[in-house]
């Protein structure tokens, strides 16, 4: 069993950055592959970047360049590191853990453990 609670978001102005953490409960953290998801209102849950217990990474097309995650195994935590933020990336962020390998990681389905979510709104 994970358990993932996410923090970090807020309101910030386009441009601005934030910082989203996921802090994951159990000695196997290690071990999964660990994802964000967003859901902006009205809209389906959308894949953004995952990365590999060993760092290996993958970013949607829509923040390549703006959004970094990482992850440290010793704090059990995975960050995101959003920049140049854009109104459009307003939304719900969610964290997940997978122990699917890397061509599984873009579909939701395929992760077996999800925080509750942080609110992140961008204004413009």
């Amino acid at each position: 069993q994970v358990q993932l609670v996410e923090s970090g978001g807020g309101l910030v102005q386009a441009g601005g950055s934030l910082r989203l953490s996921c802090a994951a409960s159990g000695r196997t953290f290690s071990s999964y592959a660990m994802g964000w998801f967003r859901q902006a209102p009205g809209k389906e849950r959308e894949f953004v970047a995952a990365i590999s217990w060993s760092d290996s990474t993958l970013h949607a097309d829509s923040v390549k360049g703006r959004f970094t995650i990482s992850r440290d195994n010793a704090k059990n935590t995975v960050y995101l590191q959003m920049n140049s933020l854009k109104p459009e990336d307003t939304a719900a962020y969610y964290c997940a853990a997978t122990k699917g390998d890397f061509y599984t990681w873009g579909a939701l389905t395929n992760y077996d453990y999800w925080g509750q979510g942080t609110q992140v709104t961008v204004s413009s």
